[in-house]
């Protein structure tokens, strides 16, 4: 099993670096022709910026606010808490992005946001926050209280609180909702193609559609080496995540 789901790792490590590659793993026909035809492309190379950018503001905004609405769900008593947030959830799995397109084109032509980044990170961000606030709330119910009871006694705002004495607890689990939120984004397709008019402002999901000719026929050197470099933040997220938490996740603390 694993080596049959490795194949298209390993053809994607080779057919960047081949001449004239097929849809299937040979050796390569060594060139770095492929790099240099993407390099000169003017939409290829900024459309990896703009997927930074998307990825890093919705994943930015989805922690911040995650944080704040999940530490006042966890403790503030709130009559129907509980159903509210099962509810949220239920309708952003059901309401999704795709099924809620027109509603939400309508809304950010309202907002002139339309062609602008901004609005496609706060459409994304909006999705993404009614799971990312039921996930962390239960590692805010793991924190321990009597941190924050020591911390008002010598008269610590609710503010330092947070910023002082639940963040760095909770801090496996905002890495979670960060790298989730990442994830999401940086391999969304169809918002950004829809809200976006400009090339300049095109994600990596959106330019590697244009490797396609009109007959849909696929340009495998160029849509392998964009992949081989579209692949390379979200490797590097994984490993420095990894390095520092290592995913083993346990509640509000890493043990």
């Amino acid at each position: 099993m694993l080596a049959f789901f490795s194949l298209p790792l390993l053809w994607l490590a080779v057919a960047p670096f081949d001449a004239n590659p097929g849809l299937s793993a040979s050796l390569p026909e060594f060139t770095l022709q492929n790099f240099r035809v993407l390099w000169d492309n003017p939409y290829a190379m900024r459309s990896l910026g703009n997927s930074v950018i998307l990825a890093g503001g919705t994943g930015l905004l989805v922690v911040a606010f995650a944080a704040l609405a999940a530490y006042a769900l966890s403790r503030v008593r709130l009559p129907g808490r509980d159903m509210l947030l099962y509810v949220l959830l239920l309708l952003s799995s059901i309401v999704t992005g795709t099924a809620a397109m027109v509603p939400l084109f309508n809304l950010a032509t309202e907002l002139r946001l339309i062609d602008s980044q901004l609005g496609v990170i706060l459409v994304l961000s909006g999705g993404l926050l009614p799971s990312a606030i039921f996930i962390l709330k239960d590692f805010m119910d793991g924190t321990p209280r009597s941190y924050e009871e020591s911390a008002r006694v010598f008269g610590a705002s609710p503010f330092q609180i947070m910023r002082d004495i639940v963040v760095p607890v909770v801090r496996p689990g905002l890495a979670t909702i960060g790298v989730w939120s990442v994830a999401q984004v940086w391999g969304n397709f169809l918002i950004p193609f829809l809200l976006l008019r400009s090339p300049d402002q095109y994600p990596a999901a959106v330019v590697m559609y244009t490797f396609y000719t009109e007959g849909g026929q696929a340009n495998l050197a160029l849509i392998s080496t964009f992949s081989l470099l579209y692949s390379v933040p979200v490797i590097l997220m994984f490993l420095f995540v990894s390095s520092r938490y290592g995913f083993r996740f346990h509640g509000g603390i890493k043990r």
